[in-house]
């Protein structure tokens, strides 16, 4: 497998792990809003190339044909099978940008607010209503061509939810329909990076892998725990999504040999 990277923090721990593996990569900086990456990949076989960085690599994956490439995910609230398990998601209000001024409901609330699709066009955070409905008309303002690749557009679906208290957040990284690694990222307001996760989480990390096989070749689930029980959070392109403390070894090698591909 060819790894082509884009150096940030997560992809410069990612390459010490590749060179303890005995794995080359090549570093790369992507050109904004028009993807090209520089210095140009010299590309081996396109149908064992994997690139790490920001999401925006997916644009040059899919214009060169690169397979694994980005591993793209679909919106995990579409996904059925996940829908009882979802803090956000099944019974949330969902609306594109340009119907936010009309149609977000008028009381003074909070918001769980995220893109629908994991662009990362903007990051899931909770949000009043008055600052919602100020950030849609800001972007509004702007006609469609002058706004910049990989921003909010007038017609980005939005997920609107109940905010919800966190005990504990998760992080876990599935290769191949296994689990190969993972890491808690949270405990309730406090940001903590440590590679562990409670026996029970764990047995619900792999419940929801098991409930909805095949839908990613590799991808990224967060869980994590309420006073009510354990929920999962989102899915997340495996590519671009931050380390934490997770075994990049183990992460790394299932990758690598990604379907029983070997070098």
């Amino acid at each position: 497998m060819q790894w082509i990277l884009q150096q940030f923090e997560d992809t410069e721990k990612l390459a010490q792990a590749l060179d303890r593996l005995d794995i080359p990569y090549t570093w790369h900086k992507v050109v904004p809003f028009v993807g090209d990456l520089q210095p140009e990949p010299v590309i081996e076989n396109k149908d064992a190339v994997v690139l790490f960085g920001s999401y925006t690599l997916w644009r040059y994956a899919q214009r060169e044909a690169l397979s694994p490439g980005v591993f793209k995910i679909r919106p995990f609230v579409h996904e059925e099978p996940w829908h009882p398990y979802l803090l956000n998601g099944a019974d949330a209000l969902f609306l594109s940008l340009r119907d936010i001024p009309d149609r977000l409901p008028k009381e003074d609330r909070q918001w769980f607010m995220r893109p629908v699709d994991d662009s990362k066009e903007e990051p899931g955070k909770v949000r009043g209503t008055a600052e919602i409905v100020a950030l849609a008309e800001r972007v509004l303002a702007l006609e469609e061509d002058e706004i910049p690749r990989g921003s909010l557009r007038h017609d980005t679906e939005l997920m609107l939810t109940q905010p919800a208290y966190i005990l504990k957040e998760w992080r876990i990284w599935i290769v191949g329909d296994v689990i190969r690694t993972f890491s808690l990222y949270k405990e309730e307001s406090r940001v903590v990076y440590r590679p562990e996760i409670d026996q029970d989480a764990a047995d619900f990390a792999e419940h929801m892998v098991r409930l909805n096989p095949g839908y990613a070749r590799a991808y990224v689930m967060d869980i994590c725990r309420t006073d009510s029980g354990l929920y999962m959070l989102e899915t997340n392109c495996i590519n671009a999504a931050g380390f934490y403390a997770a075994d990049l070894l183990k992460l790394a090698d299932s990758i690598h040999h990604i379907n029983g591909y070997k070098p």
